[in-house]
C-alpha cells in the first residue's frame, strides 16, 4: 500500500485571487450582516476606547506636572479603569456575535463542501484518496473560520490606526510624520513575505491530507493487512508521508519565524527614533512631557496592527488556502453529464444500450466500444463473462455511476441523460457483490432505501428472504446492531439486509452484480425462492456466477472484451458449445445436480 501525491495539488484544485475568495467569504456572511454590524460597531467602539486611554493618560501627566493632587491622581485612575470595563464590555458582545456569525459561515460551508461531495460521480473517488477529501470538508472548513476571525480583528485595527494617526497628526506634525515613515516599510516586508507564506500553507494542508488518506486507508484494511502480515511495511510507508508533513512543518515554521523577529526590529528602531527625538524636544520644551509619552505610546499603538497582522499570517494564509481548497472542492463539476432534468415517470423498464463507448477515465483502455443491447420490460437477462468482460460496467452505466463517452442508453425510449438522476435512481435497485452496511441496526439499514417506510414493511420485506428464518439466527432480529460496516454480521448475512433493502425498495429495474457470488449455498437457498419473486414483472439485469441464478433468465449474453458473442437461453448455449459452453465447464457445471466428480 502507497498513498500517491504526496504534496502535490489534486487535479481539481485551482488559484484564485485574494480579491475573488475574498468576495466569496463576503458571500457567505450576507446573511448574517446584521450581527457583522453589530460587531463592528464594538470594534469601532473599542478602538476609540483604546485611542482614548493613552491620550487621557498623557493629559493627566501634564496637569499633575503642574498640579500634583491625590484628588487629581484618584479621578485619573477612575476614568481609566472605567474605560477599561467598558473596553471588556465591548470586547465581550463582539467576541460572542462574530463567533455566532463565523460558527453560522463556517457551517454552510462545511454544509456546501459535504454537498459537493455527495453530487460526484463514482470516478471522483477513484481517483482521489478519501482522506483528502474527508480533510477538506473537515480541517480546511475549520480554517476558514481562522481568515473571518483575523478580518474582523484587521477591521478592529485599521479603526484603531486611523484614529491615532489623526490624533498624532494634530499634536505634533514632525513627530507624526516620523511615525508615519516606517508604516511604508513594515508594509512592504510584509507583501514580500505574503508569497512565501501562501505556498508554505498549501504545502502544510497538502502533507497533512496525505497524512489523513494514509491513516484512513491503513485503518479501513488493517484486516488485509495483518493478514498477509504487512504491519511493518505500512508503518514504514506512514512514516514515510509522517515525514514529508514533518520537513513541509519545519519549512513553513522557517518561513513565518523569520518574519516577526524582523518587524519587531523595525518598531523598535521607529520607537528609539520617537524616544529621542520626542525627548529633545520635551527637554527643549517644544512638546509636553505628556505628549512625549503619548508620542510613545501612540507608536505602539499604530504598529501593532501591522506587526500584529504580519505575526499571524500564518493564521492568515492558512485560511485564505484553506477556503481555496473548499472552493475549489465546490467549484468543481461533475463528469456525469445531465441535459435535463426531466421528471421520472413509473417505468415500464425497456432499455436499450445504443453503440456506447465507456472507459472509466482517460488514458485508459475501453471497456465497451459501440456497444449495442436491447432489454424488453420485464426480461430476465443474464451476463456471463470472465473477469473484465465488461460485466459490471454495463450496470454501472445503467446506474448513472460513471459517464459513458459515445453513443446513448435509453430507458422507455428516453435518453437516461435526460432523466432527473435522483428521481431514476430512485426506480432502480442495485445489489452489489460485497453489500456495505452503515452502522446501527439491520432496520434501519433495510430501511435505508425507503426511509418513510413503516416497521411492518421492513418486517414484511425482510421475511420475504427464506420465509425470515435468517433473521432468527440474529441475536435481536431486526433490531440486531451490525456494527461498523456490518462487522457483526456473516458476509451471507450482510448480503441478505441488502437484498432486504432492494425487496423495501420496490424497483421497476433490477441490478444483480453477482449478488450471490458470495455466499454460501444454505444461504443462497434462502435468496433464490424471494428472487424467483422479486424477478416477476420486472426488467432485471443478472451477473452471476452461481448455475441458479443464470438458468432462471429469460435470456442470457455472454461477454467478452466489451462485446455479445453469444446470447440466448442456458440449453441453447450448451448446444452450440461455444465461450459459454467453456465457462459453464469453468464455473457453473460443478454447481449441478447431474454433476459428478467422479
Amino acid at each position: 500500500m502507497r498513498i500517491t501525491g504526496g504534496i502535490n495539488p489534486e487535479e481539481y484544485d485551482r488559484t484564485y485571487s485574494d480579491r475573488e475568495l475574498v468576495r466569496r467569504i463576503l458571500g457567505y456572511f450576507r446573511p448574517h450582516i446584521g450581527k457583522v454590524l453589530l460587531v463592528a460597531a464594538m470594534v469601532s467602539l473599542i478602538s476609540i476606547l483604546a485611542t482614548a486611554t493613552p491620550i487621557i493618560i498623557s493629559r493627566g501627566i501634564d496637569m499633575l506636572a503642574a498640579n500634583p493632587q491625590l484628588q487629581l491622581l484618584l479621578t485619573l485612575a477612575a476614568v481609566v479603569t472605567v474605560l477599561g470595563g467598558l473596553s471588556w464590555c465591548f470586547n465581550f458582545v463582539s467576541l460572542w456575535f462574530s463567533a455566532r456569525a463565523v460558527g453560522e459561515v463556517v457551517l454552510a460551508l462545511r454544509e456546501d463542501a459535504f454537498r459537493a461531495v455527495m453530487r460526484r460521480d463514482l470516478s471522483f473517488y477513484d481517483q482521489f484518496a478519501s482522506g483528502r477529501i474527508v480533510s477538506r470538508v473537515t480541517s480546511d472548513t475549520q480554517d476558514f473560520a481562522t481568515v473571518v476571525t483575523l478580518t474582523i480583528d484587521l477591521l478592529s485595527q485599521i479603526v484603531l490606526v486611523l484614529v491615532i494617526g489623526l490624533v498624532l497628526l494634530t499634536q505634533n506634525v514632525r513627530l507624526a510624520l516620523i511615525t508615519f515613515t516606517m508604516g511604508p516599510i513594515v508594509v512592504t516586508i510584509a507583501l514580500v513575505f505574503r508569497r512565501l507564506a501562501r505556498n508554505a500553507m498549501q504545502q502544510t494542508q497538502r502533507a497533512l491530507a496525505t497524512v489523513n488518506a494514509t491513516i484512513q486507508e491503513t485503518i479501513s484494511g488493517i484486516g488485509v493487512a495483518k493478514n498477509f502480515r504487512q504491519e511493518a511495511a505500512i508503518y514504514d510507508d506512514f512514516q514515510e508521508v509522517n515525514e514529508l508533513a514533518y520537513r513541509v512543518q519545519l519549512n513553513r515554521v522557517a518561513v513565518f519565524g523569520s518574519i516577526f523577529p524582523l518587524l519587531n526590529t523595525v518598531s523598535g528602531v521607529a520607537v528609539s527614533v520617537i524616544i529621542y527625538v520626542g525627548g529633545l524636544m520635551a527637554i527643549d520644551q517644544e512638546i509636553s512631557v505628556g505628549d512625549w509619552y503619548l508620542f510613545v505610546q501612540g507608536l505602539t499603538i499604530f504598529f501593532y496592527p501591522i506587526t500584529s497582522l504580519a505575526s499571524f499570517w500564518s493564521q492568515f494564509q492558512q485560511g485564505l488556502a484553506a477556503s481555496e481548497r473548499v472552493f475549489a472542492l465546490i467549484d468543481d463539476e461533475p463528469l456525469v453529464i445531465q441535459t435535463a432534468q426531466e421528471p421520472v415517470p413509473s417505468l415500464r423498464g425497456a432499455i436499450a444500450f445504443d453503440k456506447v463507448t465507456f472507459n472509466y477515465s482517460t488514458g485508459r483502455s475501453t471497456v465497451l466500444q459501440d456497444f449495442s443491447l436491447n432489454i424488453p420490460a420485464g426480461e430476465t437477462l443474464a451476463i456471463v463473462g470472465h473477469t473484465g468482460a465488461g460485466k459490471s460496467s454495463l450496470v454501472k452505466v445503467l446506474m448513472r455511476f460513471y459517464e459513458y463517452q459515445g453513443g446513448d442508453v435509453l430507458v422507455d425510449g428516453r435518453s437516461i441523460r435526460s432523466l432527473d438522476l435522483s428521481q431514476y435512481r430512485r426506480q432502480l435497485g442495485l445489489v452489489p457483490q460485497a453489500p456495505f452496511l452503515f452502522s446501527g441496526t439491520v432496520a434501519e439499514n433495510v430501511r435505508y432505501g425507503r426511509p418513510a417506510a413503516s416497521d411492518v414493511e421492513v418486517e414484511t420485506a425482510a421475511r420475504q428472504l427464506g420465509d425470515g428464518s435468517w433473521l432468527e439466527d440474529l441475536p435481536d432480529g431486526l433490531q440486531t446492531d451490525v456494527g461498523e460496516r456490518g462487522a457483526r454480521l456473516s458476509l451471507g448475512q450482510r448480503q441478505l439486509v441488502a437484498l432486504a433493502r432492494v425487496l423495501l425498495q420496490n424497483p421497476a429495474i433490477l441490478l444483480l452484480d453477482e449478488a450471490t457470488a458470495s455466499i454460501d449455498p444454505l444461504t443462497e437457498a434462502q435468496v433464490q425462492d424471494a428472487l424467483a419473486t422479486v424477478l416477476q414483472n420486472r426488467t432485471s439485469i443478472i451477473i452471476a456466477h452461481r448455475l441458479s441464478t443464470v438458468r432462471a433468465a429469460d435470456r442470457i449474453i455472454v461477454l467478452r472484451d466489451g462485446q455479445i458473442i453469444e446470447e440466448g437461453s442456458h440449453d441453447a448455449l450448451l448446444t452450440q458449445n461455444g465461450h459459454y459452453a467453456e465457462l459453464y465447464t469453468t464455473y457453473f457445471r460443478h454447481q449441478s445436480l447431474e454433476y459428478r466428480p467422479w
